[in-house]
């Protein structure tokens, strides 16, 4: 599949809006952006090797201090901060130069910071796990596991995710085609125990190699759609077909939403994280138009995994990056309102972990646990810090580390993230612990950030 045939269609789209289709494009009809008054889209932007939130958001107040002693040469002079208005979580609060453009809809209300976050089987403090007193979720600080865990793994043989096993688990008035999306090859979060996961490409699913999917009379078209209805006596072939014969529709039902989507209002860099958004940005509406009632995005993206070089203008600094998440995101809500959708869908920025406070050699940080995340869109009750910011001091309250390094315990789970945000969805509370077993152990299964 070559890469310039992505590029025409991803550049080309708008203009093939009114082509003639056939079959399955041409059934599902044009779009109209008010068709559907009851959608919620959730997309969870995973920043990939662990994103050093001490760096995100920072207390402009007294607690200032205690991270500028703790960052050394890692730590943002106070006068760069940008200020967000009022005080939450017991301070006054600035976020890196880099995200200035989240700082603008934190203060509008269409975005909020969730302190301290992480994967927990219970309530714990840093001293009961020195003390080994409670008990701890495996493979800390290792990237994958971590990774997964966060997207809802529960250390054991099923693979799936919170998102997928919530989706589920909804009312059949919910339920629709589409509903579990990943952008890449990452799909824990929107892996069921049963259901499909979809994939949907940033430069859109229309060409398969020389079949055009917005052509279903073409000949090369015709023979991919033979071959995704063939059907095998043997359990293999038949799982093989079955998987390929559900990529193919898949592709041919997202070529028809991208085929009548308009550009988006948001002005989208030409990077791949903003390729992405872009592309997601164009296409919420249509699927809204489509009649989709639920439906979760998975995009995974970075490489945030700053042992060395974490500050400064080269591309692969967290500053870089922050400064890339930011315009994207930014743009991402500015299309999503402009499109009359900016109500329905809910932007989760998750990551592996933290970093430690005190800095590694090399001007960087290493892995640790607990980590500042945000949550944007109209749903979100903006404005606020939700959870509880960690002391800022090594070897305090909050830091787990034997050597006093500044590795937080979180003190909101991860799963009471997610519980919160598939209960917006419809996740019946009814089945929270279905998804979200080890919610059993803790008193608030439900945030008040949505």
């Amino acid at each position: 599949m070559k890469r310039r045939d992505f590029l025409k269609f991803g550049t080309s789209a708008p203009l093939l809006a009114g082509a003639s289709t056939a079959g399955l494009l041409g059934a599902l009809g044009s779009a109209t952006y008010a068709a559907n008054t009851d959608y919620k889209a959730l997309v969870c932007v995973f920043l990939m090797g662990g994103n050093d939130g001490n760096n995100v958001i920072v207390p402009t107040d007294g607690a200032y201090n205690d991270y500028s002693a703790g960052r050394l040469d890692l730590a943002l002079p106070k006068n760069s901060l940008v200020a967000l208005n009022g005080s939450s979580a017991g301070h006054t609060l600035g976020v890196h130069p880099s995200l200035s453009p989240l700082a603008a809809l934190y203060n509008q209300q269409r975005l909020a910071f969730i302190a301290n976050a992480g994967p927990l089987v219970e309530p714990l403090t840093a001293a009961q796990m020195k003390a080994h007193s409670r008990t701890t979720p495996p493979f800390l600080l290792s990237h994958s596991d971590q990774v997964a865990i966060q997207q809802g793994w529960g250390f054991d043989e099923d693979a799936s995710g919170w998102a997928g096993r919530s989706l589920e688990l909804l009312p059949a008035n919910l339920q629709n085609e589409l509903r579990a999306v990943t952008m890449d090859d990452h799909r824990t979060l929107v892996m069921g125990k049963q259901s499909p996961v979809s994939f949907m490409n940033a430069y859109g699913s229309r060409y398969w190699g020389q079949a055009d999917l917005a052509q279903p009379q073409q000949g090369w078209t015709q023979t991919v759609n033979r071959m995704s209805q063939w059907q095998f006596a043997n359990e293999y072939e038949a799982e093989y077909s079955r998987t390929f014969g559900g990529a193919v529709r898949d592709s041919t039902l997202i070529t028809n939403a991208l085929l009548q989507a308009s550009p988006p209002a948001g002005n989208f860099a030409d990077n791949d994280l903003g390729v992405r958004l872009r592309t997601l940005a164009s296409a919420l509406p249509v699927f809204k138009s489509m009649g989709y009632k639920r439906q979760v995005f998975l995009v995974s993206w970075g490489s945030f995994d700053t042992h060395t070089g974490q500050r400064g203008s080269a591309a692969s600094t967290q500053d870089s990056q922050l400064a890339q998440l930011a315009s994207a995101l930014s743009a991402f809500d500015q299309s999503n309102v402009a499109a009359g959708v900016g109500g329905d869908v809910t932007t989760l920025v998750m990551s592996d972990f933290g970093r430690t406070l005190k800095p590694a050699s090399g001007g960087g940080s290493d892995h640790s646990w607990g980590n500042n995340w945000l949550v944007m869109g109209g749903p979100v009750k903006g404005g606020q810090v939700y959870g509880q910011f960690p002391s800022l001091v090594l070897g305090g309250v909050d830091d787990f580390d034997s050597a006093g390094e500044g590795r937080w315990v979180p003190t909101t789970s991860s799963d009471q993230v997610g519980s919160t945000v598939m209960q917006w969805m419809g996740l019946p509370p009814s089945s929270v612990l279905d998804v979200f077993p080890n919610l059993a152990n803790f008193p608030q299964q439900k945030l008040g950030f949505l």
